[in-house]
């Protein structure tokens, strides 16, 4: 019985690591102007608000918000936010694999035995 639950641990663990990234991505896609690299730098620099004035606060939110917005979606580097994205924070979410549970990227040719 126990090693029934654990397997089923460890496959809800292995879907989880699969498709909790996917999901992240397309609910920001979807319903925000955020990938994770702009979502992600908006909230670090959300964390340094310096003062409890209304006005400022209001301005660094929307100095962050432009600067969040050059790496989100139709923004300037729209293509490295949406690169590091993928192979930056999705990758470390999964702890270095990539979608295919591969350490290297599929389409790289190379050293077999390596990919997993």
């Amino acid at each position: 019985m126990a090693s029934n639950i654990e397997w089923a641990k460890q496959k809800y663990n292995e879907q989880y690591e699969v498709w909790m990234p996917w999901i992240e991505d397309t609910f920001l896609k979807y319903f925000t102007k955020d990938n994770k690299a702009s979502y992600s730098t908006k909230e670090q620099l959300d964390k340094t608000k310096v003062t409890g004035v209304e006005q400022v606060d209001t301005l660094q939110d929307n100095v962050h918000g432009v600067v969040a917005g050059q790496v989100g979606q139709g923004g300037l580097l729209q293509p490295v936010g949406d690169l590091v994205s993928k192979e930056g924070l999705n990758r470390t979410e999964r702890g270095g694999k990539d979608e295919q549970g591969g350490y290297l990227p599929t389409g790289l040719p190379g050293i077999p035995g390596l990919s997993k």
